[in-house]
């Protein structure tokens, strides 16, 4: 069994055991390239007011990027003027869609509160009692005495009703000239960027510059604006009428925090935390602030999931209850998280199939024949798990399909199957049925880890009755880019048959992975050069020790090419970051002058046609009609308009981006500032990234095994956990 490393040493073939500087990288030639300490040419969001500023301090821009970027989130004006919709169109019509419902849901489900009323009901009583319990005057338990509301229950298998699907997506809305030119003058007279204007009149609407007068702070829902350039606007067309403790810049400010959340993975944050971040933006009295933000509908108010009561302690005193933190979310995650829980609910209540009972009784086969909703975890070598799975139900007569997170994932599987965004937007997939439901059987969703709430609310809602879905993935992979830990959420709910595979992956990458996934880093044996570690003492020496090893020694010593090996490091920023090894390997392997919006034919590519998806592909050409890239195989044309924010060169990526995808070789860049990035599930994923050959760039010592070492770190505020746990509690 392999021994954990000694003190100074690092995971992957021993010091004696590893080639020599000719056979996996060559000496570091004279005069390298050095990464710059900053990077100042990389596109970031446009500055609202002042002098110019980045979009966000570094966490915060990684977590946008990661996200796809803040900005790919709605379409610019102008669109694509083909008839037919892209994959990428269709998805972000399908996203609007979702976002429509949910509002027509929130309509339905409270009477409006008249603006500007003062908080009353359940929400004011929330409210007070965290305040009291935070300010010392009551006991954490003192608000449990009245009579509790009665838990959500759900439904019986007879009385199971299915949420209403979503119908096929329809054209994006594009945004009229005049809207544009109307919004770009306010934004001129406000101080503001004019290239703002398309963005602002996307998010806005069609009244989009007189909603600006009316409140600028509505400048904040803009991706990539901050609340400094928002002030700056305000000031410049409000004048004396501006000031700190304006109810509207408080709104702005609650929704602007919660949506930072969501690039961070929450779905709501605890009530303590936002008034804390409003004081700190100088908001005279952050609990009327908030007040007023509930009061307005800008953000909801939760207290899900309270705990069991503790047994009562001796002498027959009263048991302790658990303080239960009051929550605060925008509708647009809330709604989406109870939607997807009252899916995930009908199916996990779905009885069992009696038609499984002709096929192969593996212990998969049983748990899908006994339950609508089943989870199965493990590695890479076990997705053939559920792909046999796919196999007996169509020997079985049923309609099943298998959908990945990317393109990528189908080249891997080497069987039919479709992508998530694919299957949502109808490009591929089997359709849907009269009644809007996908028409199949069986669904079987891989790199379920990557599902954000939003996505897998819609795949749920979409499921028609009496069909089975099954959650694959592994769990020691980073959550979604977007908003959720739907996968997490559901495993930790216990709210299905959990069926864990034991095929292990094979080889030296995946002794190295098994092991980190349960904290060990060991030295793993790797005779042909599987595992390699290539020490560096700076970030200037990670670079270029990267760029040798894509261009030069992984193709010469492993036979693996250039465009299959992947370079994966912590952020965007920084002198090892994305930006400073895409400058350098662009340098040496195509150089150019970028004529096409900064990209040349050949170029490397990561397109963000939505929130939290990643495509990875290379440039072939451009026209009138945008950016023409080739992913994984499948034409893609990128917008003119959306180039500049959806687009960014590829060959190297946050492992965020890389999830979910894989390549035969990866080369993962710990740089030495990268030490407070990392955490297990980081170096789980980025170290399971290559088929073949793993590369790591090691500049963090001691701080790799300790990252490794410690518990998961994943922490995020979501709620579907204890609405899952209500729904299916037994009834009394």
């Amino acid at each position: 069994m392999p021994s954990r490393p000694s003190p100074g040493t690092s995971p992957g073939t021993p010091a004696e055991d590893r080639a020599p500087a000719d056979e996996t990288d060559a000496p570091e030639a004279p005069g390298a390239p050095k990464a710059p300490a900053s990077d100042t040419t990389e596109r970031e969001a446009p500055t609202a007011a002042g002098p110019a500023e980045g979009a966000g301090n570094g966490s915060d821009e990684d977590a946008a990027e990661d996200a796809g970027d803040g900005s790919a989130e709605g379409e610019t004006a102008g669109g694509d003027k083909t008839t037919e919709l892209s994959e990428a169109e269709a998805e972000l019509a399908a996203q609007r869609e979702l976002q429509a419902r949910i509002a027509q849901r929130k309509a339905e489900k409270a009477e409006p509160i008249e603006s500007g009323t003062k908080l009353s009901g359940p929400a004011a009583d929330l409210l007070a009692a965290v305040r009291a319990v935070e300010s010392g005057e009551k006991a954490g338990t003192a608000f449990f005495d009245s009579p509790a509301p009665a838990p959500r229950r759900a439904p019986a298998a007879a009385e199971a009703v299915r949420h209403r699907v979503p119908e096929p997506a329809r054209a994006p809305r594009t945004t009229a000239p005049e809207t544009v030119a109307d919004v770009r003058a306010v934004l001129t007279e406000g101080g503001a960027p004019e290239a703002l204007a398309a963005q602002v009149a996307d998010v806005l609407g069609d009244r989009a510059a007189d909603a600006l007068r009316e409140d600028p702070w509505r400048l904040l829902s803009v991706p990539g604006v901050r609340p400094e350039q928002a002030d700056g606007f305000a000031r410049a067309l409000l004048g004396t009428e501006c000031g700190p403790g304006d109810d509207r810049r408080a709104a702005a400010l609650v929704a602007w925090q919660l949506e930072r959340a969501a690039l961070q993975g929450h779905t709501a944050l605890e009530s303590s935390a936002v008034r804390g971040a409003l004081a700190e933006r100088s908001v005279p009295d952050p609990d009327e602030a908030l007040q007023q933000a509930i009061a307005e509908g800008a953000v909801l108010v939760f207290q899900d999931g309270l705990d069991e009561v503790e047994e009562a302690g001796e002498d027959g005193e009263e048991p302790e209850r658990p303080a239960v933190p009051v929550l605060l979310g925008l509708d647009r995650y809330a709604l989406a998280e109870e939607s997807l829980a009252d899916g995930l609910a009908r199916l996990a209540k779905t009885g069992a199939d009696t038609v499984w009972e002709a096929a192969a009784p593996t212990e998969l086969v049983r748990a899908v024949a006994a339950s609508g909703l089943v989870v199965h975890t493990g590695g890479e070598a076990s997705r053939g798990e559920p792909v046999g799975l796919a196999e007996a139900a169509v020997a079985l007569g049923l309609r099943a399909v298998v959908a990945v997170h990317s393109e990528n994932g189908m080249r891997r599987l080497g069987a039919a199957a479709v992508t998530v965004a694919g299957l949502l937007s109808g490009a591929q997939g089997p359709g849907r049925d009269e009644d809007g439901a996908f028409a199949l059987d069986l669904l079987i969703v891989l790199d379920a880890p990557q599902l954000d709430v939003e996505t897998a609310a819609m795949l749920v809602e979409s499921m028609p009755d009496g069909s089975r879905l099954v959650l694959s993935g592994d769990p020691g992979v980073l959550c979604s880019a977007g908003a959720g830990r739907v996968f997490a959420d559901v495993l930790a709910a216990r709210a299905c048959p959990q069926i864990a595979s034991r095929t292990p992956d094979p080889g030296p990458i995946g002794e190295l992975v098994s092991g980190i996934g349960i904290g060990e880093l060991n030295q793993v044996e790797a005779p042909g050069k599987e595992v390699v570690i290539v020490p560096v003492r700076d970030a200037g020496e990670a670079v270029h020790r990267t760029v040798q090893l894509v261009a030069d020694s992984v193709p010469r010593a492993i036979g693996v090419p250039t465009e299959q090996t992947q370079v994966i490091t912590v952020g965007h920023g920084g002198s090892a970051g994305t930006r400073a090894l895409n400058a350098a390997l662009k340098q040496r392997l195509n150089p150019g002058s970028g004529r096409f919006g900064g990209f040349d034919p050949g170029d490397r590519v990561a397109y963000a046609p939505a929130v939290g998806r990643t495509l990875t592909g290379t440039v072939v050409s451009a026209d009138a009609e945008g950016l023409h890239l080739d992913c994984e195989g499948t034409p893609v044309v990128v917008p003119k308009e959306r180039v500049e924010s959806a687009v960014r060169h590829g060959w190297a990526l946050t492992a965020h981006q890389a999830a979910g995808m894989r390549w035969p070789a990866a080369v993962v860049v710990l740089p030495g500032d990268a030490a407070q990035g990392l955490s297990r599930p980081w170096v789980y994923t980025a170290f399971s990234r290559g088929e073949r050959h793993l590369s790591v760039v090691h500049g963090v010592d001691q701080a790799l095994p300790r990252a490794v070492a410690e518990a998961p770190s994943q922490d995020r505020t979501t709620r579907l956990r204890p609405l899952l746990e209500g729904l299916l509690a037994p009834t009394p």
